[in-house]
């Protein structure tokens, strides 16, 4: 559901008698720090019991890297939720999208639909991301981090 106060596509439930929050920020991507924050100042949880979800052009197609804390990496997101958060403890889970293949400016890549044979491979990628949020959840992040990290789903590329 929408709700304007936090800027953002959520919802909550129980899962395992835990709350879970999920939440997609409507704001442009680099402000997408303030839906966050509404939502952390809504719902008080621990900063360690967060979990971005996000792309990552330094990851292939096909990989998914879950880390705790760290720094933004170029993403102007997460440098966003940085900042909204004052801090950089929350959990991520990165979702490789790759390089340009064409020379396409990084800015036009990163908002243009995969290219045709990415995009299984990405269909594939987001059933594990799902795992590994549920990973996290139950077991935590670091037992998240070592079922899932080493995990390759990439099929043979288009070469450039």
């Amino acid at each position: 559901m929408s709700d304007q106060r936090f800027q953002a596509l959520s919802t909550s439930t129980n899962y395992h008698d835990e709350k879970i929050v999920l939440a997609c920020p409507q704001t442009f991507m680099n402000r997408s720090g303030l839906a966050v924050r509404h939502l952390v100042e809504y719902y008080k949880p621990e900063i360690r019991n967060i979990m971005i979800v996000h792309d990552d052009i330094d990851l292939d197609v096909g990989r998914i890297k879950i880390i705790p804390g760290g720094g933004a990496g170029g993403h102007h997101g997460i440098e966003s939720v940085i900042y909204h958060l004052g801090t950089n403890g929350f959990n991520r889970t990165k979702i490789g999208i790759g390089r340009p293949r064409y020379n396409e400016p990084i800015e036009g890549f990163v908002l243009n639909p995969l290219y045709d044979d990415q995009k299984k491979t990405m269909k594939d990628v987001l059933h594990v991301v799902i795992q590994g949020l549920k990973s996290f959840i139950l077991d935590g992040v670091e037992a998240a981090m070592n079922n899932f990290n080493s995990l390759t789903m990439r099929k043979k590329e288009v070469e450039r």
